[in-house]
């Protein structure tokens, strides 16, 4: 279907003017703003929203709610954002994207009115946020095939680049805004969504056109139904393996766990194979024939799986034990924790535009793995550094990670988008973003998983100790000390003492003295510190192990020229995400 053939959507661009590519960029970088905001927003909300809906989610029943409150929109983009990007080349990716932002906003208002509470708001709350993830994918996998169609090659850079700087702006932004909001009122958090949320959507359906040609082709419905059934079952398992179970404080042994994982993959497996037999697949296999592709992807994914969970693992750091530790209630952490992450965001915004645009010049394959060592380094000084740290040591190492990340990030994605051909670039960058997407939710699984069990060897006699020391009968003590670690973990995680629940009436039978010390801001704090340290240990072992192989497979790709003046790696700079918690993309749906 040719461009202008009666579809009001469909014009070409010397029709629309030259203002017409502001507008796309306004727009979009709008839409990617709001998405990235939502995607944090919650991290840091989390404990008024629980108050606000009447839930303890320290209680084992109530764990598998706070998973999904985290997860739930992670796991929903990286099943999406594909098979979005290519119902955005068949049917249009301004009508597509425009579906993205009237979806997100209508959940967005559900969430800001939920009206129940305990269980009935917890289901409403992960259903709407799931649906909303729906709608940040649809806005993802499109808003940077947008940008394409409508910029000229010589300014697609300062395109891709302000609305990457925007999206991994929005992730920053999250934490403090809902740092701010939640303590006000935790509908707040999703009500600021809406006017901007209306607004984008209006000025997207009048405004955003379809400037590329699109490829009406037939969709590949079993390879859709099969890479997301297997992609989620894979998900849902790795979630859930968090949780106790039994007498074990991780579910990986469980039943439901192995068969989500042995039967997602399995799936997975079919997939694989019936890409391989159909016209035109969901996933461009062959690909993975070019050297640059395949390597390069090896290296994202392992970049991914080492950092991913980094930004969950500093906020429990930070709430549940410096900030007290450091004078900070309970309340007032979430905020701070947003605020002193600052220096990693920055690291990022200042290297990866940088290093995008070196790229080009001195090719990618030595900037993207210096920038893994640089990351597996600032892995190894966080694990000498004491959990009760100096700030400006651990903001120094921070800035620097955010360095390292920024330097791989853009160079690897110049690197795998210059080693395709024109024709296969949506599916490659669908590809790319999948495995990355993906990546992450693997990497907050490994790393909350790794952590638990640094806790679960040494926590138990620590509290248990502790407790008898300072007057709580030994039975009592005991009961609390084989507390699940999760639920310890998840206590630092939210900010919450849990002594001061746990322990309840038993409190008024304490001396004053012992039960004011035990329920204040250093107790706990300490208590945790030390196993929490061998936990941190093992986590950012295994992060500097991954991180070491993405740097080997950054070196095994083959540097290549752009031709005819088209640099990617300018395009690109700025764009890669990973540092945000939610990968903002070279947009899936750039087959041209």
């Amino acid at each position: 279907m040719a461009v202008g053939t009666g579809d009001r959507r469909q014009r070409p661009a010397d029709e629309l003017g030259p203002r017409y590519k502001w507008i796309a960029l306004s727009n979009t970088t709008l839409g990617m703003l709001i998405a990235t905001i939502n995607s944090s927003i919650v991290l840091i909300a989390l404990p008024d929203i629980f108050k606000g809906i009447g839930i303890n989610p320290l209680e084992p029943a109530n764990t598998s709610y706070l998973l999904w409150m985290i997860m739930g929109f992670l796991v929903v983009t990286a099943v999406l954002v594909v098979s979005f990007g290519r119902l955005g080349d068949m049917y249009g990716r301004a009508r597509m994207y425009n579906m993205g932002f009237a979806v997100f906003t209508v959940s967005s208002i559900m969430l800001a009115i939920t009206w129940f509470d305990g269980d009935a708001a917890a289901l409403w709350l992960i259903g709407w946020r799931i649906v909303q993830g729906v709608g940040g994918a649809f806005l993802m996998a499109n808003s940077s095939a947008i940008l394409t169609d409508a910029f000229p090659s010589n300014q697609r850079g300062l395109a891709l680049g302000i609305n990457g700087v925007a999206a991994i702006a929005g992730s920053f932004l999250g934490l403090v805004i809902g740092g701010v909001l939640a303590p006000v009122n935790w509908n707040l958090i999703f009500l600021v969504s809406v006017p901007i949320g209306v607004i984008g959507t209006i000025w997207a359906y009048l405004k955003l056109h379809d400037t590329g040609v699109r490829q009406h082709a037939r969709m590949d419905w079993w390879g859709n139904i099969t890479f997301a059934i297997g992609l989620i079952a894979v998900l849902v398992g790795i979630t859930y393996g968090i949780q106790p179970y039994g007498t074990s404080s991780t579910g990986w042994g469980s039943p439901f766990v192995l068969s989500c994982l042995i039967g997602g993959l399995a799936v997975l497996v079919a997939f694989v194979i019936i890409e391989t037999k159909v016209d035109n697949p969901l996933f461009k296999l062959s690909l993975f024939r070019n050297r640059s592709f395949s390597w390069g992807n090896l290296a994202n994914l392992s970049a991914s799986l080492g950092r991913g969970g980094l930004q969950f693992i500093l906020i429990i750091w930070l709430q549940g034990i410096w900030l007290p530790q450091h004078g900070y209630t309970f309340e007032q952490t979430p905020l701070w924790a947003g605020i002193y992450m600052l220096p990693m965001t920055v690291g990022f915004l200042v290297s990866a535009p940088a290093s995008g645009i070196l790229s080009d010049r001195v090719g990618s394959r030595l900037l993207a793995s210096s920038g893994l060592l640089i990351t597996a380094i600032t892995f190894a000084l966080l694990i000498v550094l004491p959990v009760d740290f100096d700030y400006w040591a651990f903001a120094g190492i921070l800035l620097l990670n955010g360095i390292g990340m920024g330097m791989f990030s853009s160079p690897n994605r110049a690197e795998v988008m210059n080693s395709l051909p024109a024709d296969a670039r949506g599916s490659g960058a669908g590809m790319m973003t999948t495995f990355q997407n993906a990546a992450m939710v693997l990497s907050i699984g490994f790393f909350f998983s790794l952590i638990i069990a640094g806790l679960s060897n040494n926590l138990p006699a620590a509290m248990g100790a502790g407790l008898q020391a300072h007057g709580v009968p030994a039975a009592s003590a005991n009961q609390l000390a084989h507390l699940p670690a999760v639920a310890v973990l998840f206590a630092a995680f939210l900010g919450y003492n849990p002594i001061q629940q746990l322990l309840g009436p038993q409190l008024a039978q304490l001396p004053t003295d012992q039960a004011n010390f035990l329920t204040g801001r250093s107790f706990f704090p300490n208590l945790i510190s030390g196993p929490f340290q061998e936990g941190l240990q093992i986590a950012f072992a295994f992060a500097i192990a991954v991180c070491l192989v993405g740097a080997v497979a950054s070196l095994l790709c083959k540097d290549k020229k752009v031709e005819n003046g088209e640099t990617v790696g300018s395009e690109l700079a700025a764009v890669a995400g990973e540092a945000s918690g939610t990968s903002e993309l070279v947009g899936p749906a750039r087959e041209r």
